[in-house]
């Protein structure tokens, strides 16, 4: 039996077996959760590592950030250094699965995502009562909070801010990648992704874009039972669209390469057309996916301060009103969501 036929055979093997694409959630919820200088203990007894960036006297505001897909709460290094230094405190975690968290790589599912959220909302609410508190996602952090302020127990805070969300839904997929993608997930769940040839540029910062490479706590390797599981928390966050209620602040850069516009653009028409809550919409023309760490980040930082502190008519920047012009072409079209 030549080698073709022999992977052929043991791929059919291996579909035979029923493999299912799994998700590894909390266990039990056994103990009280708490804050500590540099861990958030889960009410099911895990240790998830926390960074925080504090002013110098007593904040005006506290700012919850969660990191993307692959990443870990140190993408909010500079951006924190600088809120800090506006009055505003900040707090990122690693997520389940992500970073130094434990079972590294796994995916713990929509759910628990959501739920360590509240957690920790609840805990910063405590120790600061008197001042507000806003979320902050990136990319897959931004879907989380989509699906968690979508809910009727919606965590209690004044505002989020969604940097580049993961939206890119099935919908809006071509039909091979998803077919693909339910393929290998059931069949091949465990099987890891590189990325490699993948040519796709996610920040003009290269010096940056190195760094994380060198990072050992940046996962390379992805399972595609994870990947899976990330297509299902993109389709809640886009369907999500018109259930969104929190005031809100959306930041994309017109370079995005790793969520494309048709997506973001279709569930932003649908978001912008109902009437439940205050919106602000910035696109960035020289942005890229990591909006937060291109060369032009302090731009949008500047504009992320200025909403949280004030909430102008304008943003400093300007990239509202080019959200504007850029939305107004599309306001009298229908979605077009395909690639």
């Amino acid at each position: 039996m030549n080698p073709p036929y022999q992977i052929i055979a043991a791929l059919l093997m291996v579909a035979l077996t029923g493999c299912m694409p799994m998700t590894y959630p909390p266990g039990a919820k056994s103990n009280a959760a708490r804050l500590s200088e540099n861990n958030f203990l889960t009410e099911d007894g895990i240790n998830l590592p926390l960074r925080h960036w504090l002013p110098k006297t007593y904040p005006h505001a506290v700012l919850i950030a969660l990191h993307g897909f692959n990443d870990y709460s140190r993408f909010f290094q500079q951006p924190g250094e600088y809120f800090s230094q506006q009055g505003i405190a900040c707090y990122a975690y690693d997520q389940r699965g992500f970073g130094a968290s434990p079972k590294r790589g796994l995916w713990a599912g929509e759910a628990a995502y959501i739920d360590d959220l509240n957690t920790l909302v609840r805990l910063v609410k405590q120790r600061y009562p008197d001042r507000p508190v806003y979320l902050l996602g990136e990319s897959m952090g931004g879907a989380v909070i989509i699906n968690a302020m979508s809910l009727a127990k919606m965590p209690e805070v004044a505002g989020i801010i969604l940097v580049a969300p993961a939206l890119w839904a099935r919908e809006t997929m071509p039909w091979y990648q998803t077919g693909l993608l339910w393929t290998l997930a059931h069949s091949l769940p465990w099987l890891t992704l590189t990325g490699k040839g993948v040519k796709v540029m996610p920040s003009d910062n290269i010096e940056m874009l190195r760094a994380l490479g060198r990072d050992p706590w940046v996962i390379k390797g992805t399972r595609v039972e994870t990947v899976y599981g990330l297509a299902d928390l993109m389709d809640a966050a886009f369907n999500s669209a018109t259930q969104l209620r929190a005031k809100t602040l959306m930041l994309y850069g017109e370079k995005d390469e790793i969520i494309p516009k048709p997506p973001t653009y279709a569930f932003l028409q649908k978001f912008l057309a109902t009437e439940t809550t205050e919106k602000t919409v910035a696109f960035y023309s020289q942005g890229y996916h990591m909006l937060l760490r291109d060369l032009q980040a302090p731009t949008a930082w500047k504009d992320i301060a200025a909403w949280i502190n004030n909430r102008p008519e304008k943003l400093p920047s300007g990239a509202d009103n080019r959200a504007r012009q850029v939305l107004s072409d599309l306001h009298s079209q229908p979605a077009d969501t395909d690639e």
